[in-house]
C-alpha cells in the first residue's frame, strides 16, 4: 500500500557540520512539485535537492552535488517509505567538511526517509468508477446497498426510464458490486463500461 502525507512536513539534522533541513508536502500535479520547490528553495543555502513522485511519474535533482548523491537518493527514500503523490526538497548549507560520495547519498536519503518515517500519513485507496442505469423501481434498494461496498455516488442523472448513477467503489469490489446489483434488480441494472475508469484517492480519517 502507498501512503500520502496529510501536512507540510519538516524535518532538520546536522551532519559533520553540514545542516540539512527537509521539507516534504502531498501534491497532485508536478506543476505542484515545481511551484513547491521554487517557493521553498533557499537561495542562500549551497544546494537544494529534490525529488518528487507521482504515481509512474517521477524527478529529481541534484542541484550541483555530485551526480547520483543527492536527487536519487531522496527518490529511493520516498519508494523505501511507501510514499505517493509527494515532493521532498533538502536544503543543505555545507560546514566545511566534505562528506564523499557515499557520505552524500547516505545524507540525503537518510533525512529524507527519517522526514517521511515521522510524517501523519493516510493510506492511498485504488478506486474504480463505475457507470450504470438504474430504473426508479429499484433505485432505493440499490442506493441501500452501496455502503456495505463502500461505494460512493459521485453523480446522477434522472431520466425518463432511470437513473445514470456514476459511482465511486475501492476496486477490490469492482466486479463484487455490478454482480450484485444486476442480481437484485433481476437483470434491470446494465453497467455502461466495459472498460471502468480506475484511479486512486486518500482515505482520509
Amino acid at each position: 500500500m502507498r501512503y500520502r502525507l496529510q501536512s507540510l512536513e519538516r524535518y532538520e539534522e546536522e551532519i559533520k557540520r553540514s545542516r540539512f533541513l527537509v521539507l516534504a508536502q502531498a501534491i497532485d500535479h508536478p506543476n505542484d512539485a515545481l511551484e513547491f520547490i521554487a517557493r521553498h528553495a533557499v537561495p542562500e543555502a549551497t544546494h537544494n535537492c529534490w525529488a518528487y513522485r507521482i504515481g509512474q511519474e517521477y524527478r529529481f535533482n541534484d542541484d550541483g552535488e555530485p551526480g547520483g548523491t543527492a536527487g536519487r537518493p531522496i527518490l529511493q527514500a520516498i519508494d523505501g517509505q511507501q510514499c505517493d503523490q509527494v515532493v521532498v526538497l533538502v536544503i543543505r548549507w555545507f560546514g566545511g567538511v566534505k562528506l564523499g560520495t557515499g557520505g552524500l547519498m547516505r545524507a540525503y536519503g537518510g533525512t529524507a526517509a527519517q522526514c517521511l518515517r515521522l510524517a501523519a500519513k493516510s493510506p492511498i485507496v485504488a478506486q474504480t468508477r463505475l457507470h450504470c442505469h438504474v430504473p426508479y423501481t429499484d433505485a432505493d434498494l440499490l442506493r441501500s446497498r452501496l455502503e456495505a461496498f463502500n461505494a460512493k455516488l459521485v453523480n446522477e442523472d434522472f431520466g425518463a426510464e432511470g437513473i445514470e448513477w456514476t459511482l465511486s467503489v475501492p476496486s477490490t469490489e469492482a466486479t463484487a458490486l455490478p454482480e450484485v446489483f444486476i442480481n437484485l434488480s433481476s437483470g434491470r441494472v446494465s453497467f455502461l463500461d466495459d472498460d471502468p475508469e480506475s484511479y486512486v484517492v486518500t482515505e482520509r480519517g
